[in-house]
């Protein structure tokens, strides 16, 4: 069930749980400050409808979304769907920008039944009210964002000094990170038995687990992320 265009807004937060630890001063390395350098110029990348690109990448969603169902256009009452709130995904985009389509997309194609799974809401018993796919997807990107404090020069939190790490030594960490999130935020749906006014409060729960994940001091790779385990491929 898609609801009003103030949903999306209203879903958009911040917080600044920061922790203070004898690694917080450590400077990046060269290859962590690469990484991350590349990563930042994703983020700032805004969504243009104009751009023939940025349509294509709207275009493949779809096909990787709904193989077999005809795309009549870039707007269209189709997008429903997927759970944008309105005919013209772009309108959406705007909270987060380009990477939270890159985002979906990623998702899509990397684990096909995972995005199925929770694109149909196929497991578990769901509520009348679910939560819309497309702009749920879009607010877990900006969790993300904000959890492990990627606009700064250098992440500050725990969280976001150990992914800096991971993306190091794994390029596509944000990315699959991403998909992790995704599916956590589902299965804290589930187990919440949560409704659609309750999202905001699923995704907090969902930041928290994986502040405690990240944190976790054998986690070296996106792989060791103990919620890695709820992807299928």
């Amino acid at each position: 069930m898609v609801g009003p265009r103030s949903w999306l807004g209203g879903l958009f937060y911040r917080s600044s749980n920061k922790r203070s630890d004898k690694n917080l001063d450590r400077n990046l390395t060269p290859i962590q400050q690469k990484r991350l350098r590349r990563l930042q110029e994703r983020l700032v990348i805004p969504f243009d409808e104009t751009r023939p690109d940025h349509q294509e990448a709207l275009r493949e969603l779809w096909k990787a979304a709904f193989p077999d169902v005809h795309l009549t256009g870039l707007i269209s009452d189709q997008w429903k769907e997927m759970g944008w709130q309105g005919p013209n995904p772009s309108t959406d985009f705007r909270g987060c920008g380009f990477v939270s389509l890159e985002n979906l997309l990623f998702f899509a194609r990397t684990y096909p039944s995972s995005f199925h799974r929770l694109l149909f809401k196929r497991d578990g018993k769901r509520a009348t009210w679910e939560y819309p796919f497309a702009v749920a997807g879009i607010n877990v990107s900006f969790m993300l964002i904000q959890m492990l404090d990627l606009h700064s020069a250098k992440p500050k939190s725990i969280p976001g000094i150990n992914f800096v790490k991971i993306l190091s030594e794994d390029e596509e960490a944000f990315d699959v990170l991403y998909c992790i999130a995704f599916e956590l935020m589902d299965a804290q749906w589930l187990a919440m038995r949560a409704s659609y006014m309750e999202f905001n409060e699923v995704l907090q729960v969902t930041r928290t687990q994986l502040e405690r994940e990240l944190a976790l001091e054998d986690v070296h790779r996106i792989q060791d992320v103990p919620a890695y385990n709820l992807l299928y491929q």
